[in-house]
């Protein structure tokens, strides 16, 4: 979570574009990526299975909760299946407001920002560790009425759990009744104990900046809320589709998924 664009420093919206098969990406990302995969050979696939839950998860909150509104913090690099295009394919007239801190990401803005005439999409350069400036500068939203919190694979990269509890909980409160938050954080629980030993080694010698939730520690973000069944789930079983032609199993995946509800 770099601030000012160097090419030099591996981004994590970088390297996910990577690991998806885009070309909008460095030497420095492929390499962090490629370091990453020598110690959890499934990224990749990991990568595929959490883009998928965002758009099964997305849809869910559009289509069955009737959500129209979406904020999508860590938003990354547009790819197929963006959560305007997700939201406003259930209802055209969606209004989504995505946030990153990637200079990349905001070059790219023109591709995020392509709305149906009826929604409307805008983009803000910013971090997640800002919340209160988040909140202040969505200015499309309208907080008076439900808003999907989308918080898919960032928060992860907070070291402290603490201050990750403190941000989203900024974030959750600001939301009226009736809001989702859709969140997904990877997690060394699901993997066998020397693939866990690996990844612990990279987030010790600094090859890694992702650090890992367990469920108990995912479940301690939902305070207050209702938890969508199935609840709590590695990202490749919450609700799959079941003509997917991928599969992954949570060692592949290993990232819990969950969809909560503000009452």
């Amino acid at each position: 979570m770099t601030e000012g664009f160097d090419t030099g420093v591996a981004h994590p919206a970088r390297r996910y574009n990577y690991w998806l098969g885009g070309k909008d990406n460095f030497a420095a990302d492929r390499e962090s990526g490629d370091l990453l995969a020598k110690s959890y050979p499934a990224a990749r696939i990991a990568a595929r299975a959490n883009r998928d839950f965002l758009r099964r998860a997305v849809r869910y909150v559009a289509a069955e909760a009737g959500v129209r509104q979406f904020l999508d913090i860590g938003t990354g690099l547009p790819t197929a299946d963006n959560t305007h295009e997700v939201a406003q394919r259930v209802a055209p007239e969606s209004r989504i407001v995505y946030v990153d801190n990637d200079p990349m990401v905001m070059a790219h803005a023109r591709a995020l920002l392509t709305s149906t005439p009826e929604g409307e999409t805008t983009y803000l350069e910013e971090d997640l560790r800002h919340p209160e400036r988040i909140l202040a500068a969505a200015g499309i939203l309208d907080f008076t009425r439900p808003i999907g919190l989308i918080l898919v694979a960032v928060v992860h990269f907070l070291p402290d759990q603490q201050e990750s509890r403190r941000i989203v909980r900024t974030l959750v409160d600001a939301l009226p009744s009736g809001s989702h938050l859709v969140m997904s954080l990877a997690t060394t629980d699901l993997l066998t104990p020397e693939l866990k030993a690996a990844w612990d080694e990279s987030l010790r010698t600094g090859r890694s900046d992702v650090h890992p939730r367990t469920k108990e520690e995912v479940g301690s973000f939902l305070d207050g809320l209702e938890p969508v069944p199935p609840g709590i789930t590695p990202v490749g079983d919450w609700r799959p589709d079941p003509g997917a032609t991928e599969h992954p199993t949570p060692v592949e995946a290993s990232i819990f998924g969950v969809v909560a509800r503000k009452p």
